[in-house]
């Protein structure tokens, strides 16, 4: 070999290694048997050994004895070892090789075959990226993506309920302009009719007969105010600008007053009245307290015949107020007790008894607000029995959601 030409050829050697540690990613040779012939200070880097030390090693045993969860790698199952066998390259994007110290890192690696001038397969160069950065980055992204679909989804599912919400709202407002239209039309055309009637036969009528027209319209204008009342209620309800005013109230003495006003005397069966107490002494909101009692009490008088029987019964147990309203009505068909607080919702066998569907609606609030819980038994044609129960002082915790059977 002439002298320029070795000079030639150390240059070439002095730049391919100039190269090779300059490449940021790893790059190792090895012969035909697996052992290496070079490698590059990053790689010699990465794996945390000197480059002196690796020269003539089994890179199999130094890097990538092992599989991710620790179990053994056969040298024969490596892709980097297929190259030395079938000449071709071999590329795998995830696995893991090991530092001197035993811990593990992500890489993607190439597996080239290297042949000399005549062809001949001579060893393999291996090419190497720590992508730990990598991965972490594409945690990081999944995390966001996961993140960012599950509030796709709350989201999602907060419409939903939005237009469920408002779906309910609209059925509810027609139900309500439904009912009240009803509601208005039979007394106006009553009073329409009684006002018609007073003037066309005017001289040819009784003062009793003038007197039935008068109370007639009297009724249907109560009637009408009534279901104005109790949808103003419901909506300071809703507003949250009702308060709760507790007094000190003796019920037993409330109760014997309300069974004295007009609409609740039955001239054929009275409402009984039972407590084994003479007085008892609460806390109480007395317009709440009123409302609760006598919607459940014209509950029991509409929907029970006049020989049926009505009891209002009263007890205390520790610190609990219990009001029973029981009658022997007709009862309450079991399809219509999942619905029976809402608003505007009429039992399937009262079509034919004048009623808004509000009464229930308005006691169970009042109830909720009185920190009590409001309880329901029934038997088609048998009767009904609601069951409230109050604490009988404002700090008392018994709240207990409602419930039917």
């Amino acid at each position: 070999m002439s002298k320029p030409f070795a000079q030639e050829l150390k240059q070439l050697r002095r730049q391919h290694q100039l190269i090779l540690n300059a490449v940021g990613e790893g790059v190792y040779g090895l012969d035909l048997d697996g052992n290496v012939t070079f490698i590059n200070p990053a790689a010699a880097k990465m794996i945390d050994w000197p480059v002196t030390e690796l020269v003539g090693k089994s890179m199999h045993t130094v890097l990538h004895h092992s599989h991710v969860d620790g179990s053994p790698y056969p040298r024969e199952d490596c892709p980097i070892y297929a190259a030395l066998k079938d000449g071709s390259t071999h590329r795998v994007i995830s696995d893991v090789f090991w530092r001197k110290d035993g811990t593990s890192f992500p890489v993607e690696y190439i597996s080239t075959p290297m042949k000399d001038e005549d062809g001949t397969l001579i060893g393999a160069v291996v090419t190497f990226q720590d992508i730990s950065q990598r991965r972490w980055a594409e945690k990081i992204l999944e995390q966001a993506n996961e993140d960012l679909e599950q509030k796709i989804q709350e989201r999602t599912q907060k419409l939903q309920r939005a237009n469920q919400q408002l779906r309910e709202l609209s059925e509810m407002r027609s139900r309500f302009i439904t009912m009240v239209c009803h509601e208005f039309r039979n007394p106006l055309n009553n009073i329409t009719l009684s006002v018609s009637s007073l003037k066309r036969y005017d001289t040819h009528l009784s003062l009793a007969e003038k007197a039935g027209y008068l109370s007639s319209i009297n009724a249907n204008v109560e009637r009408m105010t009534q279901i104005i009342d109790d949808i103003l209620v419901i909506g300071r309800i809703e507003a949250k600008v009702l308060e709760v005013n507790r007094t000190k109230v003796d019920v037993v003495a409330f109760c014997r007053r309300l069974l004295e006003e007009g609409e609740f005397i039955r001239q054929s069966d009275p409402i009984k009245l039972i407590c084994p107490s003479h007085s008892i002494i609460t806390e109480l909101d007395e317009r709440l307290l009123y409302s609760i009692l006598g919607n459940l009490l014209a509950n029991a008088i509409r929907y029970t015949h006049a020989s049926g029987a009505i009891t209002l019964s009263l007890r205390k147990w520790k610190q609990i107020l219990i009001i029973k309203v029981q009658d022997e009505g007709i009862g309450i068909a079991l399809k219509d007790r999942k619905y029976l607080f809402e608003p505007f919702h009429r039992g399937c066998n009262t079509s034919n008894i004048p009623g808004t569907g509000l009464g229930l609606s308005i006691v169970k609030q009042f109830v909720d607000l009185l920190g009590g819980n409001i309880h329901v038994s029934s038997r088609i044609n048998k009767g009904t029995t609601f069951t409230v129960r109050l604490p009988m002082f404002n700090n008392s915790k018994n709240n207990i959601s409602t419930s039917t059977s």
